[in-house]
């Protein structure tokens, strides 16, 4: 093996590459044939050399193929040197034997797009991924393997684990892209995340973990194994973390391999009914800068971009827009200020990375929750330091090395020389951004719509019978959401209330996700569980007669489970069914005799398709009505822009355009706060076409088609938001031989504000200095406001790309002595093309 753990032996100083700020667009060195890739206590190396890496979690099939250079190429941008993704199994094999490698499933493209880009690759084989993707990215028909247990000294799993792995590391090397090749790929990951089961299967999680790293060491790769979420791991195996706080959370036993972080999470993803998940720049930058004063050497950020859940790729009641608050958002524009922070970050440890790298580390402590860890080469005269504020909300001065250094709470200052602040996690200077949407005037292009309602199946006519309701996923095979029920049943006169104000009552209590109701074909409700109490009771009032009543149940599964020791075992579908209410009693349907039928006819028949959707018969759409498919044609919006559609009108489906899944909507399902989970859904550029694309949504629910909106997304609102009293950070470098050389300190702070390309500063929306409230794009003036800044911005601003604002109480004639001010500087302005003729 090559991949093994090396004696470290310090290689010289002028080895050691030394990359200034803008280090991505300078020269990277490709891996080669014969590339050894190790590791030691302290860091990786690449043919002995050290360094650091910065790496961003962007999945392929989370995006088109046609976005992918963009997506790398941005990523690289924000100062990345590495990409991260898993490897989807169900994806890339969901039937035994067959599969699928094309288009976003394309994983050799998708990697060579990372080496055309100069940037190592970490591939995440598992094969279990979790991922909050379907299953957990294991294939369904692994269920259906006798005597299997999933992740687990099971004979059954490891066998079919062992032949995918295989493949997938077979694959690679054929596409010579490990880096021992000469390829991109310098870290390769089994299994993932085990700590949390290894309870679950007792002595044999041992065994098993044993397994898998001997089995994934013998297949070769001349490249490193880690295992992820584990403070050890079997032999030459690298154990990582995954979490918030790695520095502090985090104590890595193996005490001679080195501290990676392979998933800091940059947000919190998202589930249906959840609030937004925010994290702040400031803390991801501090908790980065925490593991690596503490040695560490590599960050992974989960996710750097999440994309989208297409089709039915998401994991249960996980929404359709994946990690939209990560530093790059779901449609693959950059969020300020988490994108711009930490870029900063990169670059600057980038720049002394020599001393980060190779100097001796020490540490002290400078009072209650104050530190320093500093990393020195006395003989090259290079010195860093981190000086750590852990205290919340309590800033403070503390003396280093015989000077003052004030640092706010909860941040980590860069001390280069151990000297200089060159930056801190609390101070943010970049700017910040905001979506705004736009309706588009080809919504109201042609809008007319279509549709074809669901026939309502009954007992007679099914084909799978039962006494009682069957297991939801035994007749789904995950190939559908979706399973009909259907009992029938008669009633006497004297089994129905005599009273005209009293109505039976369906009690159902369900396992599934979702469910919708029919009695006698009239639809009665909805009913929903949540992420997080499993199983729901579903109730509603019905209409049932004299004589034959049918009693029909669409349940649904809103994806797959995707952890847990229990996977294979996890049951959906209808578990109790009676009728409440009437005047002879409960009438339990359980064991009644049930029809089944799984999918939906639009299902089979690809009626959202151009080739399918002629195999049934459309008419005019009617709104509010349940189990109905509806078609329309719109023309792609002028432009680039980002193209959502704003499903509010709707309730609970699925989107289609041009044949392709854009994913499950859920808009019905509201936070506490009321409003939908997720109302906006990414149409990817690259799945239009210029005119008439073929958009059919399937409407489970009530929803009303015509209000559906085609919109365009844009981050043309920028703001900036300092306080005169804030350090200005240092900006300016050279360098000398290997050494970096501070020539100027800027020691007034400013403000930049920079429009996305090809656009410039066409409005200031707001502008004061003081005590200005809010956030971009909801800023408000607060009691020290001055009346002349916005005619300052707007005289150094307007019709420019890019403008520098002064903060200084001088520059906008404000009263430095008015009691509540913060001499904060808050201003929003919009960018825009500039207008023909104009």
């Amino acid at each position: 093996m090559t991949a093994v753990r090396a004696a470290a032996v310090l290689v010289a100083a002028a080895a050691l590459a030394i990359l200034l700020p803008g280090w991505a667009a300078a020269a990277w060195t490709l891996t080669k044939k014969g590339t050894i890739v190790t590791y030691d206590a302290r860091s990786l190396m690449i043919d002995g050399r050290r360094d650091l890496f910065f790496s961003g979690a962007i999945h392929y099939p989370r995006s088109p193929p046609e976005l992918w250079p963009k997506l790398i190429e941005r990523a690289k941008e924000g100062g990345l040197n590495t990409i991260e993704t898993y490897v989807f199994w169900n994806a890339h094999e969901p039937e035994k034997g067959k599969y699928n490698f094309e288009g976003r499933l394309d994983l050799i493209k998708y990697l060579k797009v990372i080496q055309d880009h100069d940037m190592y690759a970490v591939v995440r084989i598992g094969p279990f991924i979790q991922a909050e993707w379907n299953h957990g990215g294991l294939p369904y028909w692994l269920r259906e393997i006798d005597r299997i247990i999933f992740r687990a000294n099971n004979d059954a799993y490891k066998k079919e684990m062992e032949r995918f792995v295989r493949f997938i590391v077979q694959k690679l090397k054929d596409a010579e892209l490990f880096a021992s090749q000469g390829g991109p790929v310098i870290l390769t990951q089994i299994e993932n995340e085990y700590g949390n089961i290894k309870k679950d299967h007792k002595t044999d999680g041992d065994k098993y973990l044993e397994w898998a790293a001997q089995m994934a060491l013998s297949t070769q790769t001349g490249v490193p194994w880690i295992m992820c979420k584990q403070s050890s791991a079997p032999g030459e195996v690298i154990p990582t973390c995954n979490g918030r706080h790695c520095g502090d959370t985090w104590t890595l036993r193996d005490k001679d391999k080195p501290m990676l972080w392979t998933e800091n999470w940059t947000a919190q993803f998202r589930a249906y009914g959840d609030q937004v998940a925010m994290r702040s720049a400031e803390d991801i930058a501090y908790a980065v800068l925490r593991f690596f004063a503490k040695g560490g050497s590599m960050v992974n950020y989960y996710m750097y971009h999440g994309g989208t859940n297409f089709g039915r790729t998401g994991a249960s009641y996980v929404l359709t827009g994946y990690y939209d608050e990560a530093p790059m958002d779901e449609y693959g524009m950059c969020k300020e200020p988490k994108f711009g922070h930490l870029r900063d970050l990169h670059n600057v440890i980038r720049s002394y990375q020599k001393a980060f790298l190779m100097g001796e580390h020490s540490s002290e402590m400078l009072g209650h929750g104050y530190e320093a860890h500093t990393f020195e080469l006395p003989e090259d005269k290079l010195c860093l330091s981190f000086l750590s504020n852990n205290n919340t909300g309590e800033d403070g001065t503390v003396i280093f090395r015989g000077e003052k250094h004030y640092v706010p709470s909860r941040s980590v200052s860069i001390l280069v020389g151990c000297k200089n602040v060159v930056y801190n996690t609390k101070r943010v200077f970049v700017q910040h951004s905001e979506r705004s949407f736009h309706t588009s005037e080809v919504t109201s292009k042609n809008n007319l719509w279509e549709m074809f309602s669901e026939a309502v199946p009954k007992y007679h006519t099914t084909k799978i019978r039962a006494k009682e309701p069957l297991e939801q996923y035994n007749q789904t095979k995950d190939a559908t959401d979706y399973l009909w029920y259907t009992t029938s049943f008669r009633l006497e006169s004297d089994d129905l209330p005599f009273r005209g104000d009293i109505r039976p009552v369906l009690q159902v209590k369900s396992s599934a996700h979702s469910m919708i109701g029919f009695a006698n074909d009239a639809f009665v409700g909805s009913g929903r569980g949540s992420k997080q109490v499993k199983g729901f009771m579903f109730e509603r009032p019905v209409d049932l007669k004299v004589g034959v009543n049918h009693i029909t149940l669409l349940s649904t599964a809103m994806g797959m489970k995707d952890s847990g020791g229990e996977l294979a075992e996890v049951k959906g579908g209808i578990q109790e069914c009676l009728i409440q209410g009437l005047n002879t009693g409960t009438l339990d349907l359980q064991v009644n005799g049930w029809g089944h039928k799984a999918a939906l006819e639009g299902e089979e028949k690809e009626i959202y398709s151009e080739k399918g959707m002629g195999k049934v018969q459309w008419k005019p759409a009617e709104n509010d009505k349940p189990t109905t498919w509806y078609k329309r044609y719109f023309d792609a919006p002028d432009g680039d822009d980002i193209v959502v559609l704003d499903m509010s009108s709707m309730g609970k489906g699925m989107i289609f355009v041009n044949g392709e899944g854009m994913g499950r909507y859920w808009v019905s399902y509201r936070t506490l706060a009321g409003t939908p989970s997720q109302a906006l859904y990414h149409i990817p550029r690259p799945f239009l076409k210029p005119k008439d694309n073929l958009l059919v949504v399937f409407e489970e629910e009530l929803g009303k088609p015509g209000g559906i909106l085609v919109q365009t997304v844009t981050r043309d609102d920028i703001c900036v938001l300092l306080s005169e009293h804030n350090p200005a950070q240092v900006k300016t470098w050279d360098t000398q031989g290997d050494k970096i050389k501070l020539i100027a300190e800027d020691h007034n702070t400013r403000g930049i504000l920079t429009c996305p390309p090809k656009k410039t500063i066409q409005e200031v929306v707001f502008a004061s200095f003081g005590n200005p409230e809010g956030m971009c794009g909801n800023f408000t003036v607060g009691t020290c406001h001055t009346p002349n800044a916005k005619q300052v911005v707007e005289k150094e601003c307007l019709g420019k790309p890019s403008c520098v604002l002064p903060v200084d109480h001088t520059v906008y004639g404000a009263d430095i002595n008015c009691q509540s001010t913060t001499a904060t500087l808050g201003v929003q302005v919009r960018c825009g093309s500039e207008k023909k003729g104009a």
